[in-house]
């Protein structure tokens, strides 16, 4: 037997072995049998799927990268790959070049294009990949590629050009706008801030079409850009203990189709840091600058644009175990924007659904399972139901009524979903995941009804 053979046929029994068990059981009484499971790549190499978004706007393919460590924390991929749902054809839409790499690559919601980070070209020892020297790029599935955000390294700086690197990139639901975490360059080489300058933080960042920036050629590693970038959060590098003062921003999400990103910051309380869920309105604009400059200066970072109001939401402090915990997992707005998702610990120490309103308020516990959740999540369609990893499997979660539903089977624990990512379809009806198999990553599919 081959390795394509192997792989598939473990497949089967993962697949095959509930409903075995299934069928057993069904002299007295009958049971439902597990949704059918497909396994869409084979094969050595990487196969990894970012948290959200993986899907084409024509829900026919799942797009993936090439890092070859199964979790992704190795940013050594040259490709952005896809494979068709159906036939299982696998095609390479991007390759990097001059030893480059990319990765993490997002699906725009109606048009056939995507955007992912990419790594330095002739990286160097000074500049080589890393969170402040990293990019985004727009790749057309039908071919060609552009920049997304512009960099520009000397002052006095481009406003609508980064000083820095962005990453994990993804389109606002109405398929304009683009949001993504930031590091700062310039403030990176500070280890300790000081009353006149900052510090490195990571933000949150939104770039805007139809303003292309251009830049000076002053330093080698500036480049153009064809969207407006801009920070959109503010961070404090001397966070006050018990306030509203963050020192992190990060793990965004657009709130349902409204100009608003909910995001995970990171507050100081005297037990040390807690991650809370926030706020940040944005205005139609934002091209112009607020309370410091767009482009910041050589000491400060960049300032958000007038009108942009951030909000804390959560206050859990005062909780057993406080903040947001749980495996690493973005905030996922319903589709409605009515409820921010996020995991935290019940008093048992549990890690569960959450949800709470954008305007604030006490969070709900919506799950009161035995089971921690146990990887990023993603939204359905109806607004209704959730889909991550729970006890070895792919579950929904009705967050009205709370329960788990098992929808594929436990099987072998070296083989269990893995937890970056547990994404719907455009339609709802699938499930796109990740198990690794002898070794390798392979991009795995649901059926949901």
């Amino acid at each position: 037997m081959n390795r394509r053979q192997s792989i598939a046929s473990a497949g089967a029994a993962l697949v095959l072995g509930g409903a075995v068990a299934i069928q057993c059981a069904r002299k007295s009484p009958p049971k439902k049998t597990m949704p059918r499971e497909t396994i869409l790549t084979t094969g050595l190499g990487g196969h990894v799927l970012t948290n959200a978004n993986v899907w084409s706007a024509d829900g026919q393919w799942v797009l993936f990268d090439t890092r070859s460590d199964p979790a992704g924390t190795t940013f050594d991929g040259t490709k952005i790959q896809t494979v068709h749902v159906e036939t299982k054809e696998v095609r390479t839409l991007y390759e990097s070049r001059n030893g480059a790499r990319c990765g993490v690559v997002t699906c725009h919601p109606t048009q056939m294009k995507a955007v992912c980070i990419l790594g330095p070209e002739h990286p160097t020892a000074e500049w080589s990949y890393g969170p402040t020297h990293r990019q985004g790029i727009v790749i057309d599935l039908a071919g060609g590629m552009r920049n997304l955000d512009a960099r520009d390294l000397v002052p006095p700086f481009t406003p609508g050009a980064l000083r820095g690197g962005s990453h994990v990139h993804t389109w606002h639901p109405q398929g304009d706008w683009v949001a993504f975490t930031y590091e700062d360059e310039l403030l990176n080489r500070f280890a300790e801030p000081r009353d006149f300058r900052d510090t490195n933080q990571r933000n949150i960042g939104v770039c805007v079409p139809n303003k292309p920036v251009r830049v000076p050629k002053s330093h080698p590693r500036n480049h153009d850009g064809d969207y407006f970038s801009v920070l959109v959060t503010r961070t404090t590098s001397k966070p006050r203990i018990d306030s509203d003062d963050i020192s992190k921003a990060f793990e965004e999400a657009w709130i349902g189709t409204t100009r608003a990103i909910a995001f995970q910051g990171l507050v100081q309380t005297p037990a040390g840091p807690v991650a809370e869920v926030f706020v940040a309105d944005l205005p139609d604009e934002l091209h112009h600058p607020g309370t410091g400059p767009l482009a910041g200066t050589e000491l400060r970072r960049p300032a958000p644009p007038r009108g942009v109001v951030q909000r804390r939401i959560t206050t859990t402090t005062h909780h057993k175990h406080p903040g947001i915990q749980g495996p690493r997992h973005w905030l996922r707005c319903s589709p409605d924007g009515s409820k921010i998702g996020f995991f935290k610990k019940n008093p048992l120490g549990v890690v569960q659904f959450w949800i709470v309103p954008p305007s604030g308020g006490d969070p709900q516990q919506v799950t009161d399972s035995p089971s921690s959740m146990a990887s990023a999540f993603t939204w359905h369609p109806d607004g209704r139901r959730v889909a991550c990893v729970v006890d070895g499997s792919v579950c929904l979660i009705d967050t009205v009524t709370g329960t788990v539903q098992r929808l594929t089977a436990k099987g072998d624990e070296s083989a269990v979903p893995r937890p970056e990512a547990c994404v719907f379809s455009p339609d709802g009806s699938k499930i796109a995941f990740v198990r690794t198999m002898e070794g390798s990553n392979q991009i795995c599919m649901v059926d949901v009804d």
